[in-house]
């Protein structure tokens, strides 16, 4: 079991990167040695379902359907914010409460993982930020193997192509998935020993 800090309280672990990177992979490592994953895309879909939240998705996007959202928002910036404007003020709530139900469970570490972990405030609850990213042939390759068409898959990468810039400043650590599996484990293994180093 690794330590805990600042008296008993988990380690929080911000994990972060563009789509198609192995967020969810490295979540699933890190799970692997103890600790709780808060999946911010989980709890968005959940908020998604309530029915005050869904109400105001129909009247601004006609329809809650996952698909039907993302046509709306991937090119309009405005309408980006105006969906994040509905459904962000109740997730943060409910990842708090996660990893404070983590925290009270005894978990050693936390993890917190978000494509928009800096943008939505979530990086500053976080002891460590971690960014997964790849190469982008990979990524293509990924989410084309995902059931993406080329095309969106082209867009999507495209899309994102700045985010690693826009986080990689507040990045605790760096974990590049472009290999296989095993040099993903080596990797998120020396992050996870530099983590428990830091806050021991």
């Amino acid at each position: 079991m690794a330590p805990r800090i600042d008296g008993g309280r988990s380690i929080r672990i911000g994990i972060t990167g563009p789509i198609g990177c192995g967020k969810s992979t490295v979540a699933a490592m890190l799970a692997e040695r103890g600790a709780v994953v808060v999946d911010a895309d989980v709890v968005a879909r959940s908020v998604r379902g309530e029915p005050a939240i869904a109400e105001r998705i129909v009247a601004r996007f006609g329809s809650t359907d996952p698909s039907e959202l993302a046509r709306h928002v991937f090119d309009d910036e405005t309408a980006l914010r105006d969906l994040e404007g509905i459904i962000h003020p109740a997730v943060r709530p409910r990842i708090l409460a996660a990893v404070e139900a983590a925290e009270r469970a005894g978990a050693p570490a936390v993890a917190i993982e978000a494509i928009k972990l800096v943008e939505g405030g979530l990086a500053e609850l976080c002891d460590e930020v971690w960014l997964v990213f790849c190469d982008p042939n990979a990524q293509r390759e990924r989410l084309v193997g995902r059931g993406v068409p080329s095309d969106d898959a082209d867009r999507r990468v495209a899309a994102q192509a700045g985010l690693l810039e826009r986080v990689r400043p507040v990045a605790t650590r760096t974990i590049d998935t472009s290999g296989t599996i095993a040099l993903t484990r080596a990797a998120v293994e020396a992050a996870w020993i530099g983590a428990m180093l830091r806050a021991g």
